[in-house]
């Protein structure tokens, strides 16, 4: 199971808004199959597990491990535990049941019912963790939310007059665009939008860009902005307009609680993830009505002496890790 969360792991990224699995097939203590989920819309573990096993007679009283379980009904792919009932196996052991209504235990049921041995719960909170982002989706109805600012030593992620490059070291920089390829958004504030002009891509790192999300409650940015140089999918969230051009979607919202529509309306949308890039004002906004899961701080060496203070977390984080001069302090929600 350990090397199906393994496996699982290489989808990051690229199924959203379908959760990761992995799929290991063993026969006599040997690893006959493997397989993972590789890309939305595309085969399941268990169908590329089993195409990896050219002698299907091998299957005949093989044991397989998934680390979600099979679903039971026709999406973009046939239901996965139609396709275990055909092959002889002799055990299914699953990390995880699947929360998603159209699944729910009917996979697991599915199988008992065509006389299937069926193991549940192996390593599951191995499990809860690989997929917080699909469970977050489905049992809150929100996206799951990374928090992530640079500070420096003495509290600061600005100076004065907004200018902040750079607090954190090159290889901080670049883990951040390894992390923006790994969700589905990236959102700011309007002042980090008009003073910092991100761009929000992936440009250090290979992979996908992520949705740009910029809020903008009066519409005060100015259009010649990275952000709607309609180089990537911008969504603009406001109180005024409902508008679509150059690929920027502008969404109106009601200015009663703002940023609780704007979560329901990526939700509706089927963005799984999503990173709040800053500023000050905003990050404090989600950390203040408990809207995260996750936050991620790199702390600097270097000190500004003044300017806009970082957001208030206290408490120990549960990881800090090393990375070069700065250390990166990450806290979960529970």
């Amino acid at each position: 199971m350990r090397r199906a969360f393994d496996l699982a792991a290489n989808g990051r990224g690229k199924v959203s808004p379908n959760p990761m699995v992995g799929c290991v097939i063993v026969k006599d203590e040997v690893v006959i199959g493997e397989g993972w989920h590789m890309e939305y819309g595309g085969p399941h573990a268990e169908v590329n597990a089993i195409s990896s096993v050219s002698d299907k007679n091998m299957l005949d009283g093989a044991d397989i491990y998934v680390t979600l379980e099979p679903c039971a009904h026709y999406g973009k792919t046939p239901p996965c535990a139609e396709l275990l009932i055909k092959y002889p196996f002799r055990k299914v052991i699953i990390a995880n049941t699947d929360p998603n209504p159209l699944v729910a235990g009917k996979g697991i049921q599915l199988l008992r019912d065509h006389g299937m041995e069926v193991a549940t719960g192996i390593l599951s909170a191995y499990g809860d963790k690989l997929n917080a982002r699909f469970f977050t989706f489905i049992q809150k109805k929100r996206p799951y939310i990374i928090l992530k600012w640079a500070e420096t030593s003495d509290g600061f992620v600005a100076r004065n007059d907004y200018s902040s490059k750079w607090i954190s070291g090159k290889i901080s920089r670049k883990l951040v665009h390894k992390w923006r390829t790994e969700e589905d958004a990236i959102a700011v504030g309007k002042n980090t939008a008009l003073y910092d002009n991100p761009q929000l891509n992936t440009r250090n790192w290979p992979g996908k860009n992520p949705v740009r999300v910029s809020i903008d409650r009066n519409l005060e940015l100015p259009s010649n902005l990275n952000l709607f140089d309609g180089s990537q999918k911008t969504f603009c969230y406001n109180l005024f307009k409902d508008e679509e051009s150059n690929n920027v979607t502008y969404i109106k919202l009601p200015e009663e609680n703002f940023i609780r529509a704007l979560l329901d309306d990526l939700h509706r949308r089927k963005i799984q993830s999503i990173i709040i890039e800053g500023g000050s004002v905003l990050l404090n906004l989600f950390i203040s009505e408990g809207l995260y899961d996750e936050i991620r701080i790199f702390k600097s060496p270097h000190s500004f002496e003044n300017g806009i203070p970082a957001p208030g977390m206290r408490g120990k984080p549960e990881d800090i890790i090393k990375i070069e001069e700065d250390e990166l302090w990450v806290y979960y929600k529970r």
